[in-house]
């Protein structure tokens, strides 16, 4: 923001150097009156031009003013709801869509940029400069990256005869957290010598979703693909439908420790197995230990991950035309498409009209606010007293344990926890970091996740500063989602499709399964070259909190600094994600 005291002193080569001085005391002797009416004509002269570079100095202090002021009010403007979107082309704003009363209350209350009001205007004049960008802001460390490729479709076994009976699972909780309880349930299958029925999806509150296995993955080529690891089969024999599962062989995620060893399965789901010939998981999500896991078992984990869950066609052709509309031009086949969007990769190629012009690059957002996990979380968003009473009547229905538990334990205060980096970054601290890395006004930004806790008005602060920004429903008409509405994971599908074959992928929150899956896939299939911004959040909570006196020079070498050193090549570390970290040798193999 331009300040009075940036105008209020002139400097020293800016004032008046006349040779005539009306404070003189000397009189103009007769010798010299001939030269008096030139010289009195110069003073005029001069007096004139100091009084017009003046008003120039006045206009030019007064449009600054004018500047500021627009943007101040653009910036703390609130709209109540989306704007009319022409359909397919990208606009200047942004759809967002509402998760019921949540997101309405959400709408009327203080929002969080009300924190940010000072930094977003410096924000503002950084992006009018329209500096260059700095030269990794798109890169990965290519050299010590591109020494790893993908091998975890190589196998050292022979296929298991699922000979101890059958294993049903019944996932729990959106997509992502799906993915990885199928993930496991394969490998869990293969430990216990047991035959896997084809996953089965709880039905979610928050996610409201009856989708299944088959609506989202093509279920013929999951079993193909595993026929050499495990057996699968999409039904129980007739003669095991008939018990009651409940009574004789559930098992629900309460039942079993998180992140269980191997052994816990072998001493206690086994003799269940052996008993009745079948368990039931229910619940079933994060059920199975990253550590100590045997190297052929953590292989078949990737496996089945990286290689053998496919989108079912409808999901790869749509997200397919996201792709191309997000790079805009030239028929470009990005290093993931084909891993991602299969035989309609080449739709891209050869539907695109124009190939003379360059393909956009863009980044990928996933802005991780929505009501859950802003709940989930226990920190304050600026909400104040209205804010704290919304986000516990949500937790007292979706989170009861987690509600019941602040109420009887001394748990850390909301300032504590985002202190400790513990709290997702809200929209407008997103924007904030992706200026400071030094992301130009014209960059191109796809969002997923748009169901913002608070409404639209929570993307007015980014799409005043990245008018290019965009979500999946702005560049896909109505009749092109149509198949997808009221189907939240499949239209999770589609956004997963386009972060992970994005440019450059921010998340804002290190802990979401979409972010870790999303990152884990750039790493496994992008060869070294497919750029993830991972923040650190205590990092970034420390810069954020001197919103109110920091200057913009700063508060920008602090975020690159604090983003840059989590920009590192890394093996996975013992007992993290596979699926977020797949550089280990049971996953990937080094060339060097």
């Amino acid at each position: 923001m331009v300040s009075v005291s940036d105008f209020d002193v002139v400097p020293d080569r800016c004032r008046s150097n006349s040779p005539i001085s009306s404070h003189s005391p000397r009189r103009i002797s007769s010798s010299r009156r001939s030269h008096s009416s030139s010289s009195l004509s110069f003073s005029s002269w001069y007096r004139r031009k100091r009084t017009k570079v003046l008003l120039a100095l006045i206009a030019l202090l007064a449009s600054f003013f004018v500047v500021n002021w627009i943007m101040l009010v653009r910036l703390q403007h609130q709209h109540d709801g989306p704007h009319p979107i022409p359909k397919p082309t990208p606009p200047s704003s942004v759809s967002v869509s509402l998760q019921g009363k949540w997101n309405k209350s959400g709408n009327r209350k203080k929002s969080q940029k009300g924190n940010y009001v000072r930094m977003l205007a410096l924000t503002a004049h950084a992006l009018a400069e329209n500096k260059r960008e700095p030269k990794d802001l798109w890169l990965e460390p290519f050299a010590p990256a591109s020494v790893w490729r993908p091998c975890a479709d190589q196998r050292n076994w022979a296929p298991n005869e699922g000979n101890n009976g059958y294993i049903l699972v019944t996932a729990n909780g959106g997509i992502n957290q799906q993915r990885v309880a199928v993930c496991n349930a394969v490998v869990v299958a293969r430990l216990l010598n047991s035959t896997l029925v084809v996953p089965k999806f709880m039905y979610s509150s928050v996610w409201r979703d009856v989708s299944q296995f088959s609506d989202i993955y093509q279920e013929e080529y999951f079993i193909n693909y595993l026929t050499p690891d495990i057996r699968i089969v999409r039904e129980l024999p007739n003669e095991l439908q008939s018990l009651n599962l409940e009574a004789i062989g559930s098992v629900t995620d309460v039942d079993m420790e998180k992140e269980a060893k191997p052994r816990f399965y072998l001493k206690h789901i086994l003799p269940i197995i052996l008993k009745n010939q079948v368990v039931h998981f229910v619940g079933f999500g994060n059920r199975l230990a990253f550590d100590p896991i045997p190297f052929e078992l953590q292989r078949l984990r990737c496996r089945c991950n990286f290689h053998a869950l496919q989108f079912v066609p409808r999901i790869q052709e749509t997200g397919a035309l996201l792709l191309k509309r997000l790079r805009e031009h030239a028929g470009l086949i990005g290093p993931l498409d084909r891993y991602l969007v299969g035989p309609f990769a080449e739709s891209i190629k050869e539907e695109s009209g124009n190939h003379e012009k360059k393909a956009s690059k863009y980044l990928a957002l996933h802005l991780r606010f929505e009501i859950d996990m802003v709940s989930h979380s226990l920190c304050e968003f600026g909400g104040g007293e209205e804010e704290r009473k919304e986000l516990e009547a949500y937790r007292e229905i979706h989170f009861p344990a987690l509600a019941l538990l602040k109420k009887t334990t001394k748990l850390p205060s909301p300032s504590e926890l985002r202190a400790e980096g513990l709290c997702p970054l809200t929209p407008e601290e997103a924007i904030l970091m992706l200026a400071a890395l030094g992301f130009n006004r014209k960059t191109h930004i796809f969002v997923a996740g748009s169901n913002l806790y608070g409404g639209s008005s929570r993307l007015v602060a980014l799409t005043s500063l990245y008018p290019k920004l965009v979500t999946k429903e702005n560049l896909l008409s109505s009749a092109e989602l149509e198949p997808f509405a009221n189907y939240s994971s499949q239209l999770a599908a589609l956004d997963f499709i386009g972060c992970t074959a994005s440019d450059a992928f921010a998340m804002t929150d290190s802990g979401s399964q979409l972010s870790s899956l999303v990152s884990g896939y750039r790493i496994y299939y992008g060869g070294g070259k497919m750029a993830t911004i991972r923040p650190n959040k205590r990092r970034l909570a420390s810069i954020f909190v001197k919103n109110s006196t920091i200057e913009w020079r700063v508060f920008e070498q602090r975020v690159r600094k604090a983003v840059r050193q989590t920009k590192h090549v890394q093996t996975r570390p013992k007992a993290r994600s596979i699926y977020r970290y797949p550089r280990c040798k049971e996953c990937m193999c080094r060339t060097d």
